[in-house]
């Protein structure tokens, strides 16, 4: 017998959210290792929020929204909402009941200074890190360090003179609203800019949008565009990810950043650090040595002597390091694609850094569950 096609809504419903989420589903093992880091930083949310007042949406259910909007590539925080009030597996993961009101979109706009002042994200990175069962996965001896470039949020039309005076190719027309320029503004879009024969540094340049965002190529060849400069460091038995920060894209920010992030390990003993041609320079292995790192360094011999000799090649793990620190690419590439980081959707050193720390952190939790699993 056919049944009709009515639709049937009951008064009450007896069914949570978790009850619709599969036992096998991705997300209950990550969720789990979630859990567990945001316990181990519960004194750390204390500390940001005062013992008066009204309650406020608690930090662990925000930073797992966050997390979700990095797993699915969800473009904005409003999206991120509009799927949290209609899917119930973000319910769920978030922690939110089923009939529980959605927050306004303005919640991530008032708490973000309040995670960026507390260093929640790196604290989050840290916290999974130091799990018992992620440290059995991780190589305490050899490690892997490189960096990228990420797009700011800014045009190529933003890098101004400091002083704040127009330089070369802007015509009267222009300055006066007429003309080309007057026309664009007309139709409602940017004034068209010839940049030809100007001279821009950044040194007398900056960006009037993220002032942040230096401009920067990576290689020859390339163009030149406005970014912030990541970098990874990754131990090298299974590739995840131990630290991470963000700096102005510059010519020495990749070695500066290295030394940094191995300054921050806790108990070190003596380590090997991989690292392309980029990082072959007399000082940095020198600082290496110094600090009882051995510098598994690519050697650059295109147009000096590498500062990398026999003494370090001649051993098999350096062949080793040279074939497993490509595999710091993976991060990178995640981040720029599932992570959304090819060009950051924010402004500012401290937010771009603190996006790029989490999107790190989401980069472990993805890879963590399977290889658990095997282990």
């Amino acid at each position: 017998m056919r049944g009709g096609d009515h639709r049937s809504e009951g008064l009450f419903s007896y069914v949570s959210c978790e009850a619709r989420v599969p036992a096998n589903h991705p997300l209950q093992a990550i969720r789990a290792i979630v859990d567990e880091a945001l316990e181990v930083m519960s004194a750390d949310f204390d500390a940001m929020y005062s013992r008066i007042g009204r309650p406020s949406i608690p930090p662990e259910k925000l930073l797992r929204a966050l997390l979700l909007q990095v797993f699915y590539m969800i473009r904005s925080e409003r999206q991120l909402m509009e799927q949290m009030d209609y899917n119930l597996l973000f319910r769920w993961f978030v922690g939110l009941a089923m009939d529980a009101p959605i927050w306004d979109v303005t919640v991530f706009t008032k708490n973000r200074e309040r995670l960026l002042a507390g260093d929640i994200a790196a604290r989050f990175l840290s916290a999974i890190v130091g799990q018992s069962r992620v440290q059995a996965l991780l190589s305490d001896d050899h490690f892997s360090v490189d960096g990228t470039l990420i797009e700011a949020w800014a045009s190529m039309k933003s890098f101004k003179p400091k002083d704040g005076e127009a330089s070369g190719g802007d015509d009267d027309d222009s300055a006066s609203g007429t003309g080309q320029s007057g026309q664009a503004k007309a139709k409602g879009r940017n004034a068209e800019r010839d940049f030809h024969g100007e001279k821009r540094t950044n040194a007398t340049h900056a960006s009037t949008t993220d002032p942040d965002a230096r401009l920067f190529k990576k290689a020859r060849g390339q163009a030149a565009r406005l970014c912030h400069m990541a970098h990874v460091l990754m131990e090298n038995r299974h590739g995840l990810v131990v630290d991470a920060t963000l700096t102005h894209a510059t010519g020495t920010a990749e070695r500066e950043a290295a030394l940094t992030m191995l300054s921050r390990m806790k108990g070190r003993h003596r380590i090997t650090l991989a690292a392309d041609k980029a990082y072959d320079t007399a000082g940095f292995v020198a600082a290496l040595r110094d600090i009882g790192v051995t510098p598994h360094v690519a050697q650059n011999n295109a147009n000096r002597r590498s500062a990398i000799d026999r003494r370090t090649t001649r051993h098999p793990g350096y062949a080793v390091s040279m074939r497993i620190r490509k595999r710091i690419e993976e991060v990178f590439g995640w981040a720029k694609t599932s992570g959304n980081l090819r060009k950051t959707r924010h402004r500012g050193q401290d937010r771009v850094g603190w996006n790029f720390t989490l999107t790190a952190a989401a980069y472990n939790l993805v890879r963590l569950p399977k290889l658990m699993a095997r282990a």
